[in-house]
């Protein structure tokens, strides 16, 4: 599962020193990511090393490799008109599992900041809806994300 997506990201590890295009599986998610910290109108520093890590943790790229990635897709999520665009990138990359690896890893990043906003809730449950993500798969991922962070369920906001 984390190899596929490792897979779809690894197109990046190349020479070449331009951005990836948002057309680009890689772009796609790491403008859901920024779609997700920045639902609430505020992303702060902790919402930015959690993603920083995460593209490290997850997807092995550091460096300038990272810092194009990171520049693109941030990009690509301010020209961004839907989530729409995104998650058909997506949905044509990813199978079932990494899905909903994918919604965990949003989740992630939705309690990066010690809680999750509302808004935060809303878009990772659209973009969950849009990839074809179960309710019931949906919120055992928000639950292993909220464990991983080392939060209670009163943290949450539900």
């Amino acid at each position: 599962m984390l190899d596929q997506i490792r897979a779809f990201l690894g197109g990046l590890r190349g020479d070449n020193s331009a951005p990836p295009d948002s057309s680009n599986p890689d772009v796609a998610a790491v403008a859901l990511f920024f779609h997700v910290i920045g639902a609430d109108g505020v992303v702060d520093e902790a919402e930015s090393e959690k993603l920083k890590s995460l593209i490290v943790e997850e997807y092995g790229l550091s460096g300038a490799e990272m810092r194009r990635l990171v520049e693109a897709g941030e990009q690509a999520d301010r020209e961004a008109v839907d989530l729409y665009a995104f998650t058909s990138i997506l949905n044509r990359s990813l199978q079932p599992e990494a899905k909903v690896h994918f919604i965990e890893l949003l989740w992630n990043l939705a309690y990066a900041d010690g809680h999750r906003h509302e808004l935060e809730d809303h878009v990772v449950w659209r973009i969950s809806d849009l990839m074809g993500v179960s309710n019931r798969e949906r919120v055992l991922a928000r639950q292993r994300a909220l464990a991983a962070a080392g939060l209670d369920a009163g943290d949450d906001g539900d």
